[in-house]
């Protein structure tokens, strides 16, 4: 309901209107009735879920088919696929920063996590056409959209309040990736640690609610597999402390090829960014580029019958990996045609996302990671340092590590690994490796493959927190200082006189149409003061900031704390972005006074 603040100015309140249930708000308390959404969504998500990676599946396959028969659709179905992709981007537009994960978070740290559900039959699509086609790319990024997409216009369905429609849209993100790799712990923390940022508890139970729903009903259709089985030995022998120094050593190799990765993919896509194409075109290059690469390992390994292991996602690569098997009776190229392909696979992922094509980045991770992990157990084996050791353990391991690397979350890369093989008896080394790739990663490069793109719009990511509290808050949640106005062609002894009369200290400056121009702070007026007996001669336009930031009514006010930071104000003009009337002026202590009531919210105070 509008109410009137100390701004004389009407502020919009919140307002709770009837969902379409209303006899289901009436009945349970908010914090029940979320968990009851959060189910909901997990049911629908597991369904989802398989409609969206069985196509891409068939479509892979076929793929295969016509490739081993004809060599020359190895670059022309891949262009096609860009293409396709690249259209859909160009056309059903939305507005945000990155594909994906990216663009999810986005939506929470900027638009409170309103998306549209344009954006998620354009994830649909787009990564569909990229993946079945040959496009380097996982399943897991898209469906973990898909599914925020779908909680968020659940939230909006029920006229959910921010926050809630920010926990919602985590709840169908991690349903989504807990159908699709059989992994509710890992779906649960990517969405806390890398999506949301956020380990309250009243996040965090929904978000378990949806993916175990989810993983349950998925399981029941399509089985409880793991997504890559290991031996029924694979587990044989202890962890030893004597193999901590190889542990360590693999985390950090593959911490700093996570950095190099994620600063490979930022490379190819700022050359493919100056090819001045429209996005289909730009998107069809690079999936021709991926072709010839395909093309080039056709001719040269002289296999018609299986494509190059760097296309689509990669997952029998992975599995083969994972076989101690694998690793017997070779030599010592086995350990350069290891990293061939793993390298191949990154420049293919970087090709593939660089150009515009669409998928997630956990798969080409983990192969990666399985590559440098197998590479590195088989050279620890062949030098009988370790003799008990298994490639195949350190492929794992490797693929955790290499997980962490790249979205710097090691909870979520531990878990992951473990839940794909169900396999814990590498678990200590690979937590080992996962955190130590993290802090290298991290050292090497600031961001992750998720928050360069959102770097680069600069959107601010600050740690691991309550900083939702401030991400689904806008000014309207604030008491609006009432402004005072001046006009530029006053003197600076008529400022004194209103400062005196009305104790305040910051003037707002308008023109004749009351649209803002500046602010006259308290620190103009105290050096105006220095030379008192200038002061009726001294006029305000000579005074103000004209370059001082506004605040927009619906601005989050993690963005608006940045301002204050950057410019060292105590208050900044809340300003219509049509009229360019100001509404009031929002001031520092009112923002780190609501960040503080929020963040300590008693949860007694929710109904149960």
């Amino acid at each position: 309901m509008p109410q009137r603040g100390l701004a004389g100015v009407t502020v919009m309140r919140p307002e709770h209107s009837a969902p379409i249930l209303p006899r289901l708000r009436g009945r349970v308390g908010r914090r029940t009735r979320q968990l009851l959404l959060a189910a909901l969504l997990g049911s629908l998500m597991s369904g989802v879920a398989l409609a969206f990676i069985r196509p891409i599946e068939y479509g892979f396959t076929a793929f295969g088919q016509v490739a081993s028969r004809a060599s020359w659709l190895l670059v022309v179905v891949p262009a096609l696929g860009g293409l396709i992709s690249g259209w859909l981007y160009e056309v059903f537009r939305t507005p945000g920063e990155g594909k994906g994960v990216s663009r999810v978070m986005w939506s929470i740290y900027r638009k409170r996590g309103r998306l549209p559900a344009l954006e998620g039959v354009r994830t649909w699509l787009a990564s569909s056409a990229t993946i079945a086609t040959g496009g380097s790319a996982g399943p897991e990024g898209p469906i973990a959209a898909i599914g925020s997409v779908i909680g968020s216009q659940l939230a909006k369905l029920f006229r959910l309040p921010p926050r809630q429609m920010t926990t919602l849209l985590g709840c169908g993100a991690a349903a989504g990736i807990s159908s699709v790799f059989n992994t509710p712990i890992a779906g649960v923390f990517f969405v806390t640690e890398v999506m949301l940022r956020d380990l309250s508890s009243r996040t965090f139970a929904p978000i378990v609610v949806a993916a175990v729903v989810s993983t349950a009903i998925t399981q029941s259709v399509a089985g409880g597999h793991p997504l890559f089985p290991t031996p029924e030995d694979f587990g044989d022998g202890a962890f030893a402390w004597w193999e901590i120094p190889n542990y360590l050593l693999l985390g950090l190799l593959c911490g700093a090829g996570a950095a190099g990765f994620g600063a490979l993919i930022g490379f190819v896509g700022s050359r493919f960014r100056k090819v001045n194409v429209g996005t289909p075109v730009r998107a069809c290059l690079g999936g021709a580029i991926l072709g010839l690469l395909a093309f080039v390992w056709h001719l040269v390994a002289n296999d018609a019958a299986n494509l190059p292991p760097f296309l689509g996602k990669s997952y029998d690569q992975i599995k083969l990996l994972l076989e101690p098997l694998h690793y017997e009776d070779r030599t010592w190229q086995f350990v350069g045609l290891l990293l061939l392909v793993g390298v191949s696979k990154g420049v293919a992922t970087a090709v593939t996302f660089g150009s515009g094509g669409s998928g997630g980045l956990f798969a080409p991770s983990l192969f990666m990671g399985a590559a440098i992990g197998g590479a590195f157990g088989f050279l620890v084996d062949q030098a009988g340092w370790l003799p008990s050791a298994s490639p195949a353990h350190y492929a794992l391991v490797g693929m955790g590590a290499m997980v962490a690397g790249t979205t710097h979350a090691p909870l979520t890369a531990i878990f992951l690994a473990y839940e794909i093989t169900r396999s814990y008896s590498v678990m200590l080394p690979l937590m080992l490796a996962a955190v130590l790739a993290v802090a290298i990663a991290r050292a090497l490069r600031r961001d992750s493959v998720y928050t360069a793109s959102l770097s680069r719009a600069g959107v601010r990511l600050g740690p691991i927190s309550d900083l939702g509290a401030l991400r689904s808050s806008t000014p309207a949640d604030l008491k609006l200082v009432a402004p005072v106005f001046v006009h530029p062609d006053e003197t600076a002894e008529r400022l004194l006189a209103l400062s005196s009369k009305l104790h305040v200290d910051d003037f707002v400056v308008v023109d004749r149409k009351d649209r803002y121009v500046g602010l006259v702070t308290s620190e103009d007026l105290r050096e105006a003061l220095v030379y008192r007996e200038a002061l009726p001669l001294l006029q305000v336009e000579e005074m103000m900031r004209p370059n001082l930031p506004t605040v927009g009514p619906e601005e989050p006010l993690d963005e608006v704390l940045d301002r204050f930071v950057q410019h060292d104000v105590h208050t900044l003009a809340v300003v219509d972005p049509v009229s360019k009337s100001v509404m009031g002026l929002a001031s520092r202590l009112a923002v780190m006074g609501h960040y503080h009531r929020a963040s300590h919210e008693e949860e007694e105070g929710d109904e149960v």
